[in-house]
């Protein structure tokens, strides 16, 4: 079973769905002992990273999460929920993350309209079971205007081209961020959160 962490910061039910059509169990909940006894947690997200962190500060689940983390257990951040495991944003005011991973979320440069809305590829940067069956010509859908900059370049699993290359894909141990919306990728999105599954089981 998977919780996906409900903080009010997007429509889950249609990752709920996503996830169920590739065979995963999850319950959206905020309830520390339900997401103790889990599997792994999805931290989803839409809206904006000062928000979406002072939401949490005020669930009391900051902590909590750096906690379950902290133990291993698998972790994957979906859009914003993917830019909250930073050091920081600039979204809103300089606003400090979970600092799971190493860089900062900067908005969009302006050479390219923002938000990044729509369809676009996927470039492979290190071989990961998250890849599997994935081809290069994989497309997903992406709504955002920030993004992470300064990476470490080993936790890249892929990218995509918008302006810059932008994190599309990381991965350090149990740490795992998409910036795109699986849920909404077809059967892209599909294979992804299935390799997500083959990889917590």
């Amino acid at each position: 079973m998977i919780s996906i962490i409900d903080y009010g910061a997007g429509n889950i039910k249609s990752l709920q769905f996503a996830l169920n059509k590739v065979g995963i169990d999850s319950q959206i909940t905020t309830d520390e002992t339900t997401i103790k006894k889990s599997d792994a947690i999805i931290l989803p997200g839409v809206g904006a990273f000062q928000d979406a962190m002072h939401a949490l500060d005020d669930q009391e689940l900051t902590s909590f999460i750096k906690q379950e983390a902290a133990r291993g257990k698998p972790l994957l951040g979906i859009c914003l929920g993917m830019q909250l495991f930073y050091e920081s944003s600039e979204e809103g005011g300089v606003t400090k993350g979970f600092g799971f991973l190493t860089g900062k979320v900067k908005k969009i440069p302006n050479n390219v309209k923002v938000p990044h809305m729509g369809w676009n590829n996927l470039i492979k940067h290190r071989n990961s079971a998250l890849w599997k069956q994935m081809t290069d010509e994989a497309f997903v859908y992406f709504v955002h205007s920030y993004a992470a900059t300064d990476v470490d370049t080993n936790t890249l699993v892929a990218s995509t081209p918008y302006g810059i290359n932008i994190p599309a894909i990381v991965q350090q141990n149990n740490i795992i961020g998409m910036q795109f919306h699986p849920e909404k990728s077809g059967a892209t999105g599909l294979q992804l959160l299935a390799n997500f599954k083959e990889m917590i089981t």
